[in-house]
Formats: structure tokens, C-alpha cells, sequence
């Protein structure tokens, strides 16, 4: 049998590109794609083919799809990747910054699917691999945005499980912890048109910007987390839920195990609100 074709978004840096170099090692033909083609220079020099993506455009999606079948022919797994985290609180997000959150995690994975699941069809058999996060599992405040849009793509997740698996696809959703990457660099440039000294938070400035940073905290090395993933992946019947990284697993264990006040207050007063309301 040929190797795997994988076809990964978002892979310009962390997760994405580390994927991109562990399939690579496996001896998986991958394919990178990211929205600055130049960021993918280094995969292109390893051997990797890199092309152009932008995952909200929709023509660019059809173009790539077709170039990979043009190029290589088939499609064994897709890894919905690419996505950013819009935080802040969700009183001062605008409608342009909850509509882009939602655009780039949620529905541009699902065209993405409606556009390689037919060729997966034709094949009877495929992977479609959907990053989702442990906050889609545990929401904290000043990350409802985000928290929200991860919790969708897991249903939309659960939904396309039953749904594909007729035509022998097979769907995963991935649940990562607190992973090494520019996560926490690019979330806190984006509160960037959210705080102002006149909103309703802006007392908690500092717990706002703390929490658009905590993945970062005490996280899994990226190559790490790559590695354990692309190994499971590779097996050939992968679990429907994946969890791995620091806090992926004990954090949605507290919540089950918590009374919902309890847990809720724990959260509150980590970022301040209990202060607040005194």
C-alpha cells in the first residue's frame, strides 16, 4: 500500500508545522498549506509540498483539493488545524471579531470536510482529523469566544462521526492541553482591539492577558505532543477522542467531578471575578 497523503492547514508554526514534520518521518506524503506560503519554507526545503490556503476562502479551498488529487491522487487524512483565539470578555467582543472566531474555527473546517470527504468516498476509506481544544471541554471566562467555538467544532465533530462512517471515513477530534506554541503570543495581540481603560473589565487587565497566555503554562513541548499524535493516528483503528498535553485530562475530569457552582466559583475567582463582585 502507498503511504498516507495528509493534508494539514494551518502549518506555519507550531502544532501544524510539527505535524507536518512528524508524518513527514513516518514516511507520510504530506501536504502543508498555510495562508503565507513564504512562512512554509522550511517544510518545502525537508521535502514537504507546501501550497497557499487561506481557510476561509472558499475557492482556495476547491483549488487546493484539486491540486493535490492533480499532483498525488488521493486523500487519506485531513487535519483540520489552522485556527486562532479570539479572547476577552465577551460584553466588549464585537460582531466582526466573534464572526471571524467562528469563521476560522468552526465552518471553514466543516467546508473543508465537504470538500475532501467525497474524495474520501470514492476511496472508502479516510481520516479527518479535527484539532478541537480542552477549552471547548472546560469554559473560563474571558475565553468565551474561543471556548465556544472549540465546543462546536466538537459537535460538529460527533455528528460527521456518524454520519461518514457509512462511506468508511472515519472522524477524530483532538483535544489538546497546554501546547509549546505561538498560541498564547498571537491570543494576547488580539486583545489588542478589546481592552480600553473604559470597559467593564478593565480593572482585570492583567487576569484578561493572563488567560489569552495560560496554554503556555508548564505546556507540552510541541515536537512532543506531534510525535504521540501521529503515532496514535497512524494505528489503524484511532480512538474518536484524543486528549493529550498538560491539563487535558485532569481538567475535564475536575469538571465532571465537581458540583457546576463549585467549579464555576474556583474560575471566578482565578481570574478575579469574586473580587470584583465584593
Amino acid at each position: 500500500m502507498p503511504s498516507p497523503v495528509i493534508l494539514i492547514t494551518g502549518c506555519s508554526s507550531g502544532i501544524g508545522k510539527a505535524l507536518c514534520q512528524a508524518f513527514h518521518r513516518q514516511g507520510c506524503r504530506v501536504v502543508a498549506t498555510a495562508r503565507r506560503v513564504e512562512a512554509l519554507g522550511e517544510l518545502k526545503a525537508q521535502g514537504i509540498m507546501t501550497l497557499l490556503l487561506d481557510v476561509t476562502d472558499s475557492a482556495a479551498i476547491q483549488q487546493v483539493v484539486e491540486t493535490v488529487l492533480a499532483q498525488i491522487g488521493r486523500i487519506d487524512i485531513l487535519v483540520n488545524n489552522a485556527g486562532f483565539g479570539q479572547f476577552g470578555p465577551l460584553m466588549d467582543l464585537s460582531p466582526t471579531q466573534l464572526e471571524a472566531q467562528f469563521q476560522t474555527n468552526v465552518l471553514a473546517p466543516l467546508e473543508l470536510v465537504q470538500q475532501v470527504a467525497p474524495v474520501m468516498k470514492g476511496q472508502r476509506s479516510g481520516i479527518i482529523v479535527n484539532i478541537g481544544s480542552i477549552s471547548g471541554v472546560v469554559t473560563t471566562p474571558f475565553a468565551g469566544a474561543y471556548c465556544a467555538s472549540k465546543a462546536a467544532l466538537h459537535s460538529l465533530s460527533e455528528a460527521l462521526r456518524m454520519e461518514l462512517a457509512p462511506f468508511g471515513i472515519h472522524v477524530v477530534t483532538v483535544q489538546p492541553g497546554a501546547i509549546q506554541s505561538n498560541f498564547g503570543r498571537t491570543a494576547e495581540q488580539g486583545l489588542a482591539g478589546v481592552l480600553s481603560p473604559d470597559l467593564w473589565y478593565a480593572p482585570l487587565e492583567s487576569q484578561i492577558r493572563a488567560r489569552a497566555v495560560l496554554s503556555q503554562a508548564q505546556a507540552t513541548p510541541v515536537d512532543v505532543f506531534a510525535k504521540q499524535l501521529v503515532t496514535v493516528l497512524l494505528r489503524p483503528q484511532p480512538p474518536i477522542t484524543i486528549r493529550l498535553g498538560k491539563k487535558s485530562r485532569w481538567l475535564p475530569l475536575l469538571k465532571q467531578i465537581l458540583p457546576p457552582r463549585l467549579m464555576e466559583f474556583l474560575l471566578k475567582r482565578q481570574f478575579g471575578l469574586t473580587q470584583m463582585t465584593r
